[in-house]
């Protein structure tokens, strides 16, 4: 009988496959061109604490740019999109630039998480390719328990870079891995749900 553990090393195993297939693929036929770290004013609370979340919910993460810990249950509550990706991947780069377009339309109102789930890259690079692009949300290497965590809800999918992996996160708590392929900023406000209005509206006021 197969041990948890090399069952864990195994579909690790699969899904470092399958980003190399698609890699490759990728070079063969490329679909394009392609700090600090993001406040958050919304502390995690007693209610976030009740809900019935997913596992890798509460795993700790270390946002690379601050150092700082935090998981994703003390982030719900807003809008969350967690982007699985690579420091390699060009489509990756193209996403997170749209998330960046994102970030300057709707300010704090949705939270950003990049997450990488390459086995073979670890912080410091995750940091310099932030910092090298001029990003500014929370960016954190996967731990090998929440890959295979996130392999087993949304598939091997979730972890092919170059299919540039967002899961949307509902205010609720709720997940789901929205379609594959780069997604406009526009298309990522609409799908969160929010008024693109309310933002303008704010800041007026603040004006």
């Amino acid at each position: 009988m197969m041990t948890a553990r090399r069952l864990r090393w195994s579909v690790l195993a699969g899904a470092a496959a399958s980003v190399v297939a698609l890699a490759l693929l990728f070079l063969l036929n490329p679909l394009g061109e392609p700090a600090i770290a993001q406040e958050s004013e919304d502390p995690p609370g007693a209610i976030n604490a009740q809900l019935e979340l997913p596992a890798w919910m509460d795993i700790e993460l270390e946002d690379a740019l601050s150092g700082e810990t935090f998981t994703i249950r003390e982030l719900v509550g807003r809008p969350i999109l967690l982007e699985s990706f690579a420091v390699w991947c060009s489509i990756c780069l193209r996403q997170q630039k749209e998330m960046a377009r994102l970030l300057e339309m709707e300010g704090d109102r949705i939270v950003h998480i990049a997450l990488d789930t390459d086995p073979n890259e670890d912080l410091e690079s995750v940091r310099e390719h932030a910092l090298s692009h001029g990003f500014s949300w929370y960016y954190a290497v996967a731990p090998i328990e929440m890959t295979q965590l996130l392999i087993e809800t949304f598939g091997l999918t979730v972890v092919n870079a170059p299919r540039a992996p967002v899961v949307l996160i509902a205010e609720d708590g709720t997940a789901e891995l929205l379609p594959s392929g780069v997604k406009m900023a526009e298309e990522l406000l609409e799908w969160t749900g929010l008024d693109p209005s309310a933002q303008d509206e704010a800041e007026e006021e603040d004006r």
